[in-house]
């Protein structure tokens, strides 16, 4: 189909098309090499001029391999998660303070300049957040436990833990073309944390702009040797190289990633294989949100941004929009208002224009082979004309350019849950009724996230609970949280990124979730004293350092006493018996107005099934226990900064005594400050011997 255009010359251009920068290079074991072999052009989308060429020689790819193993991972191994979490913080602020010559290569993709910051400070903001949660929410050291220790014995002498260590190998990970440097940082952050060098192969179509972050990254000297290469050019054999060791991570379309999962090295070797591939993600448009509503409006105002950012080239955006069956024509209506009045397609360069170019003229003309598909099946067009359209500031033949299209089709038509146009396309569909938009949207099979657009929590936990099965993501949007809301299309470091089904089944970032993933995770089991001198932590039951259990030949010391350069697991502090009158249940009573009465009504608290009588209250026994194993003078014990994991278990009675024993329990030293966390294990007994409370104690202790 020919494409004409109307295109003006309007608008100065913000900035001139970046040179030719020549043939691409790899970044092979601390050495930039040029493959060799036929050179192709690489193409401006928005100005079909030449940007870079990129060859199609043989590398070394088990040179990569081997470095990333040797090197690589002894350089990353010898660092705690504290160390790479810095490491990953100094390297966002590097490209933070260069992203400005990142731009005019990322124009060159037919970004404008929101696309690029969504793409280049999007993707250092990952290694921001990576900086921040491996800090934060992991211990300093290599490897990572999982959850506490399982008592498996009655005797408390059989215990086991789930800990996580490092892989021996290399994370391949092969980018998808619309995000060449976000789609990189956001696989590479948690396998740097992980531990795990990464090896980045580029969508050829925008390696240019991935190769320019990765020369940055180079030149920043800021990740240790063989932490990062980078495959430029064919990646044919790369799998050959791989086994249990390594990890692939995949973005692309779901033919290619059946092709990589049927390799030996996946289903043979055993390589780790995550995809992110094609989804047909939904956006529904709850019955409440009628025109004149907030919620129609934010329902327009996202189907039309997600259908122009990035060109619509976003695994993420809006491909089928559901909305009740008697507001299609409104939604159509309001959404070619909204196009018209905020969208203008041209050279991002240009200024006034929001919408760039698809990356290649042969990306153009798929799409535009896929809105046929999408026609053919009953669809009709219902904004959007494909056969002349204006752009500003280019020439449409020589870009590639589409406009916003939004395709009409009926219920019963299958193609749009079948056939993803991957550009500025989107298609409108009707529903009768909540369980039949649940229906429409898992049609999909499988899909990396939906949004619902309701002020009615009913038709929230309706649509969610049927919907989660079926998405990786689901963004409820109101008048509430939009403000705030960074809207469908946008997935977060803090959450899972992935989806099931169609969409690969794979799950990216999400926190400390994408770090775990790239590690190896073991069961322990053994005694606790082993098992503390295994993980670092101390398991109940395993040798502690008393007054009473000190050696004459090694004089205790209180803990309290000691920084953490002296502080060791297992160094503890027991304290007791306090005896608990009624007279002291009384006046906590009253000093505090916890009246409850279980604590101060005998005939009450007698009915009671859990108590039998009046008991202390709890807060009162966990005050007296900090008052039994507190040293008072100044030292190294700077703050309490907070208690978790408190359990109330056995009830204390007037009468009753209680001693508490309080252990160094896991000592984590900070990396840029003068002290550290020290979690203590806290247990209170009575008389008898029965546990009474169990908690942690958080206290910051300084290092020397």
């Amino acid at each position: 189909m020919a494409v004409t255009s109307s295109a003006t010359t309007s608008g100065a251009a913000t900035s001139s098309a970046p040179v030719a920068a020549g043939p691409l290079r790899s970044f092979i074991a601390g050495h930039w090499v040029a493959p060799g072999g036929r050179e192709t052009p690489l193409l401006d989308a928005a100005t079909g001029r030449e940007v870079a060429t990129i060859a199609d020689g043989e590398l070394d790819i088990a040179s990569m391999v081997d470095f990333g193993r040797t090197v690589g991972h002894r350089e990353l191994a010898e660092l705690t998660f504290h160390q790479r979490a810095l490491m990953l913080k100094a390297l966002a602020q590097h490209l933070m303070s260069i992203k400005d010559t990142l731009y005019p290569l990322s124009y060159a993709t037919g970004a404008t300049r929101s696309d690029s910051w969504i793409d280049i400070d999007g993707g250092i903001g990952v290694l921001y957040t990576y900086g921040s949660k491996g800090r934060r929410d992991m211990p300093n050291d290599t490897v990572y436990l999982d959850g506490p220790a399982e008592k498996l014995g009655k005797t408390g002498t059989f215990y086991g833990q789930h800990l996580y260590t490092s892989l021996p190998g290399v994370a391949v990970q092969i980018n998808a073309f619309n995000f060449p440097v976000w789609g990189m940082l956001e696989k590479l952050a948690p396998a740097f944390l992980a531990g795990l060098p990464t090896i980045v192969k580029p969508a050829t179509a925008s390696a240019f702009l991935a190769e320019a972050t990765v020369r940055a990254i180079v030149e920043a000297k800021i990740l240790p040797p063989g932490a990062l290469q980078l495959l430029t050019g064919p990646a044919r054999g790369v799998l050959d190289h791989l086994d249990e060791r390594d990890l692939v991570a995949f973005t692309g379309s779901a033919s290619t990633a059946r092709t990589l999962r049927r390799d030996d090295a996946v289903i043979v070797r055993g390589t780790r294989f995550t995809a992110e591939q094609d989804s047909l993600n939904c956006s529904i448009l709850a019955p409440d949100a009628t025109p004149g509503t907030p919620e129609f409006d934010l329902y327009v105002k996202a189907l039309v941004t997600e259908m122009t950012a990035k060109a619509g080239q976003k695994c993420t955006a809006i491909r089928r929009a559901l909305v009740p069956e008697s507001l299609r024509e409104a939604v159509i209506d309001a959404a070619q208002d909204r196009i018209t009045a905020k969208v203008r397609v041209g050279d991002p360069r240009t200024n006034g224009v929001t919408m760039g170019a698809l990356v290649s003229t042969a990306q153009r003309d798929e799409v535009l082979s896929r809105v046929h598909q999408l026609i053919a099946d009953g669809g009709e067009l219902a904004i959007g004309n494909i056969d002349r359209f204006a752009v500003t500031g280019a020439d449409a033949e020589a870009g590639a350019f589409l406009p916003p299209i939004l395709i009409s089709s009926p219920a019963s038509a299958d193609a749009p849950h079948r056939v993803e146009a991957f550009g500025p396309v989107a298609t409108l569909i009707g529903y009768s009724d909540l369980d039949h938009a649940a229906e429409l949207a898992a049609r999909g099979r499988g899909s990396l996230v939906a949004s619902i657009i309701t002020h009615n929590p009913d038709s929230a936990r309706h649509l969610t609970r049927a919907l989660a099965p079926w998405h990786g993501r689901i963004l409820l949007l109101d008048r509430d949280d939009a403000a705030e809301s960074t809207g469908h299309g946008s997935p977060l470091p803090h959450l899972v990124h992935g989806g099931p089904g169609r969409a690969g089944g794979g799950e990216e970032m999400g926190g400390i979730r994408g770090v775990l993933h790239h590690m190896q995770r073991t069961a322990i089991q053994g005694s606790p004293n082993l098992l503390t001198a295994v993980t670092d932590r101390y398991v109940p039951g395993a040798p502690i350092r008393t007054r009473q259990t000190a050696h004459d030949d090694i004089p205790w010391e209180h803990p309290f006493r000691k920084p953490l350069s002296r502080l060791r697991i297992g160094d503890a502090v027991q304290a007791g018996p306090r005896p608990v009158t009624l007279d002291d249940i009384e006046a906590f009573a009253h000093t505090t107005g916890d009246m409850f009465y279980a604590h101060m009504n005998q005939q009450a608290a007698e009915a009671n099934p859990l108590f039998g009588g009046r008991v202390a209250h709890g807060y009162m026994l966990i005050s007296w226990a900090a008052g039994l194993f507190v040293d008072p003078a100044p030292g190294p014990v700077l703050a309490n900064t907070g208690l978790e994991d408190l359990r109330f278990i056995t009830p204390v009675k007037p009468g009753d005594e209680i001693t508490v024993i309080l252990v160094a329990a896991q000592i984590t030293p900070r990396e840029t400050d003068d002290y550290g966390e020290v979690r203590w294990a806290t247990t209170i007994t009575n008389q008898r011997g029965e546990t009474v409370a169990t908690y942690t104690v958080l206290t910051m202790v300084a290092k020397q």
